[in-house]
């Protein structure tokens, strides 16, 4: 990203109200490839970033039409009609569902990519039903649970009535058991807590640690990796362990002496509790100079 670009997701995320929208399309900007004449939706490499925004903002908006019109004919009485609903006109019309393969490619966490192949993880997904449905006038909120993101539609929030499905598959409806089963396959225990409407900057932040994710599996994508690093630092809450790993990252990108210097930062902040962790850190400062000689 640029440094405009960069200054313009930090102030972003620092709004009173962040879009995780706009955040991850901003996100997403220098990774998607140039525009495809034959693509329907436009989504394939914009000229520029703000060109990207407004073709993201145009599928978006065309697909809160076509569920404009299903309420409009349907006329859904309460959340699970309404749910429904948008499983018919997303799940099924529009095609937005994932697969297992989905987790090992990279597209599946940019969202003009999951725009444009209607294919995505389960949060890119869940946030292409929640940006949809509020523009289409519809309540519909992001559920982080470990291991698999899904919706809530209704108002879990308000103690209004609401049922949970999972645009992942299409958007099957669950009941509380299976959102249990789901958090126990992720090798946590189900609390009620855990159906807490996501807030926006945990929702870009976990999108942010999907992509280190994938790239820390695979070293030759190691620049892919410290972008998002660098992204996710600009939040204004991210874990501190991040400013070693974009250390780290540096002198694996051959910035010895970038990273070496960002590793005795992080050192001074260790060493009021925890010295050992201090010194060890000091001691890959050192090694990566030595890689200088």
């Amino acid at each position: 990203m640029t440094e405009q670009s960069r200054a313009r997701f930090r102030t972003e995320a620092r709004a009173e109200h962040p879009d995780p929208v706009l955040l991850c399309l901003l996100a997403a900007a220098e990774h998607t490839p140039a525009p495809d004449p034959s693509d329907p939706d436009g989504l394939q490499d914009p000229p520029a970033p703000d060109a990207l925004l407004a073709a993201c903002e145009a599928a978006l908006e065309r697909h809160a039409a076509a569920v404009r019109r299903a309420v409009a004919e349907r006329a859904p009485a309460g959340p699970e009609e309404t749910a429904a609903l948008l499983a018919a006109v997303l799940g099924g019309r529009e095609r937005f569902h994932g697969r297992t393969s989905d987790y090992r490619r990279l597209e599946s966490s940019l969202l003009p990519d999951v725009l444009r192949r209607r294919r995505g993880l389960p949060i890119m997904l869940s946030l292409v039903w929640s940006a949809v449905a509020r523009r289409a006038g519809l309540t519909v909120h992001g559920i982080a649970l470990p291991g698999h993101y899904i919706v809530a539609v209704g108002g879990p929030a308000g103690g209004e009535d609401y049922v949970l499905a999972d645009p992942f598959h299409g958007g099957r409806l669950l009941d509380l058991e299976d959102a249990a089963e789901l958090v126990h396959t992720a090798g946590h225990e189900f609390t009620p807590e855990l159906l807490t409407p996501a807030q926006p900057l945990d929702t870009v932040l976990r999108v942010l640690g999907n992509i280190r994710a994938w790239a820390a599996d695979r070293p030759e994508h190691a620049r892919t990796q410290l972008w998002a690093t660098e992204l996710a630092l600009l939040l204004p809450r991210h874990p501190a362990q991040l400013r070693l790993e974009r250390a780290e990252l540096l002198v694996r990108t051959a910035d010895f002496l970038g990273g070496a210097r960002e590793m005795d930062e992080y050192a001074e902040i260790l060493d009021a509790f925890d010295p050992d962790g201090a010194a060890k850190v000091r001691q890959e400062a050192r090694a990566a100079r030595h890689r200088l000689n």
